[in-house]
């Protein structure tokens, strides 16, 4: 009878036990709103759930009230200041033709020039660290995790910010424009080129090194043809970016329209900006024709 009892009390424990175990194993959101009983057709009951829409819809609100507070956002002063919006709209949309030929085309040719060697120099270096950020290239983890780590601290900071501390280091003008862009082109490409080496089909590259090749010749050879549309497809699209980002450099010193555009802002002539912003305009928009070719050649 002992013999008995006890078993039964090493089966309520057991049971106890697997009780707080699963307690534990629930969600939180579970544990402090507890599941509601509900009765099914049949008689029986089940535990339902209870909803978390209320709670994340609170948590939301909560966020963009103390976002809204913080920021000073004020949707009467928009109403408001409306009207001089729409007045400098109406200058810029008005350009002042002649102030192309007599301004804008050497910061316009100056900023494709600026993207051109920043996105070159940003790619071909861009290359060799993404074999080395490779984790089936390179097998070594300490350096794995040194240029991976190298490559999140460069896409952190923007453009804007390498611009500024590259003038102050190289003085103002257009070579520190083109190294802040390279260093931008450098932590994109190499980013999406080491994730899409990942996925390559390594049975090639393998075959190669038993055959007695190096590394190099190895990955030149059998992975290269694999990544490189993905490659060039990606120095494209960092040249559009660049085109963009490098209009702006300027208001650092670094060269590029954005000097220009700081001036004329600052002047308050806004029929000067407008001819600015249009030449810019169309000179992104031919590049995005030619990135669109070329794209769909390489597919």
């Amino acid at each position: 009878m002992r013999i008995e009892e006890k078993g039964h009390v090493e089966r309520v424990k057991a049971r106890q036990a697997a009780a707080k175990a699963a307690a534990k194993r629930e969600p939180l959101f579970d544990r402090i709103f507890k599941p509601e009983t509900i009765s099914i057709s049949n008689g029986n009951t089940v535990d339902r759930p209870r909803s978390r829409t209320p709670l994340i819809l609170a948590i939301f609100l909560a966020v963009v009230w103390i976002a809204i507070q913080a920021t000073g956002f004020s949707l009467a002063t928009i109403i408001e200041r409306g009207s001089e919006l729409g007045t400098i709209l109406g200058q810029v949309l008005t350009p002042n033709w002649e102030f192309i030929p007599q301004r804008v085309i050497g910061p316009l040719v100056e900023t494709v020039q600026m993207s051109i060697v920043g996105t070159l120099a940003g790619c071909i270096v861009g290359l060799p660290v993404a074999i080395l950020a490779s984790s089936n290239i390179n097998h070594n983890k300490p350096t794995l995790l040194f240029f991976r780590f190298i490559l999140s601290i460069i896409r952190s900071i923007p453009t804007l910010i390498y611009a500024l501390i590259l003038a102050l280091i190289f003085s103002l003008g257009a070579f520190a424009g083109t190294v802040a862009i390279a260093l931008f082109t450098l932590g994109i490409v190499a980013k999406m080129l080491y994730e899409s080496i990942e996925t390559i089909d390594m049975g090639p590259f393998e075959a190669m090194q038993s055959f007695g090749a190096t590394t190099f010749e190895a990955f030149w050879s059998a992975c290269m043809p694999q990544i490189m549309p993905i490659y060039l497809d990606s120095c494209l699209y960092c040249f559009e970016l660049n085109v963009r980002a490098s209009a702006i450099l300027g208001y650092v010193g670094a060269g590029g329209l954005g000097v220009l555009i700081s001036e004329r802002t600052g002047l308050r002539r806004y029929h000067d900006v407008g001819a600015i912003v249009i030449s810019l305009f169309l000179v992104v928009w031919i590049i995005d024709l030619i990135s669109d070719y070329l794209r769909s050649k390489l597919q």
